[in-house]
């Protein structure tokens, strides 16, 4: 299992010493470092700055979200940070929700599975680079069909050659049908909620995608799990946990309308339902300390690395038998520290 940092995306500015420690996972070995974007910060940017900054670090993305950019806008930057990192860059795709895509991109959600297939498709067609790239849609069509624009758009190719024709690209998805499209069309998934206790669901998921898979995908042990984990490293397991409440909260109460929540679902799926009523109700009251007060210890336990060092490293072990294959640790940059050695020793047994 290798290791990772997701560093999210800014609340309201950039997070203290984040380019300190970015650099310090290049010399430590670290594998990749990914970003993510909602409705502030973009994923990209931060990328190009750090890159430019390590030498080894893989750089991804955690999302880029679809309906922020056209699918050949997505490919043009993709081109351009695989070119700049010296082919380090990884990119992970996610469709967010109807809040932020009707809301801030004003863009339709309809859909979203079927948008996914087609952006992807567009995305390695300009990557590739065989051709002027075409799309017959619906979502995506290009060129532009007659009646709709000036009906003077043409059949494009990029001007620029791609590093990477099979440059990777990571699908985030929490709904099991998600899951399986992943496995089929994408070179790894991103799940943000996984549990060592769901890793058998998660394996059939991934195998009913992989069934479906094209012969010219990457091979399928080659396809990787990068899971973001929080991990909070304190003397006493509450004290840790207290530190992971207020994002599980913001989470289940505040990403995603009622009834439309794609991450309260995941924890649902997890047998939190009940916990997570109350974690909603609370949120969207606005009573926000209340909502994280809510949080249930073990729903912590079941998605986090929490605790000392020794009950970590116990932790671990739980996740070493999964089928992720990167653990991308978020929290303070002290915790890589820590995982690192954990993850370098061999497997007990």
């Amino acid at each position: 299992m290798r290791l990772g940092i997701h560093t999210g995306y800014w609340s309201a500015g950039p997070p203290d010493g984040i380019q300190d420690a970015v650099v310090a996972a290049d010399r430590l070995g670290v594998d990749s470092v990914w970003t993510a974007e909602a409705y502030g910060s973009d994923a990209f940017t931060p990328l190009a700055w750090w890159g430019s900054r390590t030498t080894r670090i893989r750089l991804g993305t955690a999302v880029a979200q679809v309906s922020a950019r056209t699918p050949t806008a997505t490919a043009m930057a993709a081109l351009t940070m695989d070119h700049l990192s010296g082919g380090r860059f990884v990119l992970g795709l996610g469709v967010s929700g109807p809040q932020v895509v009707e809301g801030w991109y004003g863009q339709p959600y309809a859909k979203p599975l079927a948008r996914t297939r087609e952006y992807v498709q567009v995305v390695r067609d300009v990557l590739r680079r065989e051709a002027p790239v075409t799309s017959s849609g619906p979502h995506y069509p290009l060129p532009l069909p007659d009646g709709v624009g000036t009906g003077l758009g043409k059949p494009l190719r990029s001007t620029v050659h791609p590093l990477r024709a099979d440059l990777p690209i990571h699908l985030a998805a929490e709904g099991p049908k998600n899951i399986a499209l992943a496995a089929e069309i994408a070179d790894g998934w991103l799940p943000l909620f996984y549990s060592p206790r769901m890793d058998a669901t998660f394996r059939e998921l991934l195998a009913d995608g992989f069934a479906r898979r094209s012969p010219e995908r990457s091979p399928e042990s080659a396809f990787e799990v990068s899971a973001t984990v929080p991990v909070v490293v304190r003397e006493h397991v509450e004290q840790a946990a207290d530190q992971v409440r207020p994002f599980l909260a913001l989470y289940v109460g505040g990403m995603g309308a009622k009834g439309a929540n794609f991450h309260r679902d995941a924890l649902d799926r997890l047998g939190y339902a009940e916990a997570c009523d109350e974690i909603q109700a609370h949120y969207l009251a606005g009573r926000k300390d209340l909502a994280a007060a809510a949080v249930p210890t073990a729903m912590v336990e079941d998605v986090a690395l929490v605790g000392p060092p020794e009950k970590i490293a116990s932790d671990l072990a739980a996740w070493r038998e999964t089928a992720v294959t990167t653990l991308l640790v978020q929290g303070e940059a002290t915790a890589v520290q820590t995982l690192a050695p954990l993850l370098a020793a061999p497997t007990p047994g």
